[in-house]
C-alpha cells in the first residue's frame, strides 16, 4: 500500500554566521508526495464535490529548534476549494482555487494546483538572540496534517530537516 510522505526537504541559510543584533534568515522547502499527490485529482474532486465535501485544508507546524531547543513555532494552513465552473479554458465542471499564504490562486492546471498545495517554499526569520555564542545547530521538525475526505482519511506526516551550523560572533 503506497503511503504519503513529506519528501525532498532543504534547509539552508545564506549566513554561515551571523553578528548580535542581527536576523537570521532560513529557507525551508519540502514536498508533499505519494498517496495524498496521487489521489487529490479532478475525477475525486468532482465526486468530493457531488458529496458537499468542498475544502481540503493542509495544516502546516514547523518547529523551529537550535541545539535541541525549541525556539519557534510557526503555523500555516493551505486550502483547496472546489467550485463550480463555467471557464471555457478548463474542460472541467468542478474545479480548485488553492489558498497560500492567505491569497487564492486559480490554477490552470491539475499539476499546478498539487504544486501550489503539496510544495512548500518558507523563509524564517531568526532574531540573533535566539542563539547562543559559537557554533548553533539548527534544525525544524516538520508536522502536516489533514482531516478525513472523500479521497482520503486523516493523515498526520513527520519530518525533520538536516542540522546547519551557524556561528554567532
Amino acid at each position: 500500500m503506497q503511503k504519503s510522505l513529506i519528501s525532498d526537504i532543504k534547509l539552508d541559510t545564506p549566513h554561515n554566521s551571523i553578528g548580535s543584533n542581527t536576523i537570521l534568515t532560513l529557507n525551508l522547502n519540502f514536498n508533499l508526495s505519494g498517496l495524498i499527490r496521487e489521489i487529490f485529482s479532478q475525477k475525486n474532486w468532482e465526486r468530493a464535490y457531488d458529496k458537499h465535501d468542498n475544502a481540503f485544508r493542509l495544516t502546516v507546524i514547523l518547529d523551529v529548534k537550535v541545539g535541541g531547543k525549541s525556539i519557534d513555532k510557526i503555523k500555516f494552513i493551505r486550502k483547496a476549494v472546489l467550485f463550480w465552473t463555467r471557464n471555457p479554458k478548463l474542460s472541467y465542471r468542478v474545479w480548485i482555487s488553492i489558498i497560500k499564504d492567505e491569497t487564492p490562486h486559480y490554477p490552470l492546471t491539475i499539476e499546478e494546483a498539487k504544486s501550489l498545495l503539496f510544495e512548500v517554499t518558507k523563509t524564517i526569520e531568526l532574531q540573533s538572540n535566539n542563539l547562543a555564542m559559537g557554533e548553533n545547530e539548527i534544525k525544524i521538525d516538520i508536522k502536516v496534517s489533514w482531516g478525513r475526505h472523500i479521497y482520503t482519511e486523516p493523515v498526520e506526516l513527520h519530518a525533520q530537516t538536516q542540522t546547519i551550523k551557524v556561528n554567532k560572533t
